[in-house]
Parts: C-alpha cells; sequence; structure tokens
C-alpha cells in the first residue's frame, strides 16, 4: 500500500482497518458525471453544519479529485472497476479501482505539455492519498476532511 500526503510524499504504509457505518454498493464501469452526481449527494449529508463557504470549496475540490481519478482511470488502465463515495467520520473518502497495477507518479511540468498533472492536483486537494495494490488492478482513495 502507498500513501501521499498533501506535501505529495509517497510512502508504504501498513493497512488500517475502518468502521463503516452503512455498507454502501459499489460501482462499476461508471462515467465521470455518474461519479460527480454520487459525490454531490454523499455531500449533501456533510455539509449541513459546514459554512457556506467550505461547503462550496469542499463540493468543488471532491469535484475535481473524482473527475480526475476517473478520467485517470479511464485514461491508463482503459475502465473504472470500482467507485465509492462514502462518509467517514470527519472525511469525505472516494475510492476509484481500475485494472492496472500501476501507481501513479507526478509528472514534471513540461512547458506545452497538454495532461499529466491530475495526480498532482489530487494529492494537492486532498488531506490523505493511498494506493492500494490489489489482485487485478489498484484502488485509490483520496480523503478530503469536512472541516
Amino acid at each position: 500500500m502507498y500513501d501521499a500526503t498533501a506535501e505529495g510524499v509517497m510512502t508504504v504504509v501498513e493497512a488500517v482497518g475502518t468502521v463503516e457505518t452503512a455498507p454502501e454498493p459499489e460501482c462499476e464501469d461508471i462515467s465521470c458525471a455518474d461519479a460527480r452526481m454520487q459525490v454531490r449527494s454523499v455531500l449533501k449529508e456533510a455539509c449541513g453544519g459546514l459554512s457556506l463557504a467550505r461547503a462550496q470549496q469542499l463540493r468543488d475540490d471532491a469535484l475535481l479529485v473524482v473527475s480526475e481519478l476517473i478520467t485517470n482511470a479511464l485514461l491508463h488502465a482503459g475502465a473504472v472497476t470500482g467507485f465509492r463515495a462514502r462518509l467517514a467520520g470527519n472525511e469525505l473518502q472516494l475510492r476509484v479501482s481500475d485494472a492496472s497495477p500501476e501507481v501513479p507518479k507526478d509528472l514534471s511540468p513540461v512547458l506545452g505539455r497538454q495532461g499529466g498533472y491530475g495526480w498532482t492536483i489530487v494529492q494537492r486537494l486532498c488531506s490523505r492519498v493511498q494506493v492500494d495494490r490489489e489482485p487485478g488492478g489498484k484502488t485509490v482513495t483520496a480523503v478530503l476532511a469536512l472541516a
């Protein structure tokens, strides 16, 4: 398992169990639009106690992160094999699975190159990013703090 903090440092970490409040089905073969709709739905629950400015920032960041993760899975692995957006305590967790075992890489900026910055954006917007290699691919878990 690999973990990247907001500072972009990737390290190997031990798996830590989490308590789920309610099991939610994981969706397969999902589009960016479908994923964004699910994120909006989940955030309706979470944003009630937040200021309007924080709720809007969280929504914008979460929608950008999920769009980048889904796009990367489609572009580099050919398909999304699983997606879940859920609240866990004071966090929004976005999980995207694909069939590629390759861990995303940071790309250095190159003048004139289009694309290649999604992974950097994800790492900068999230409080934690974790990549788990699994039989048949990987799962990227991106975590955004609610408060």
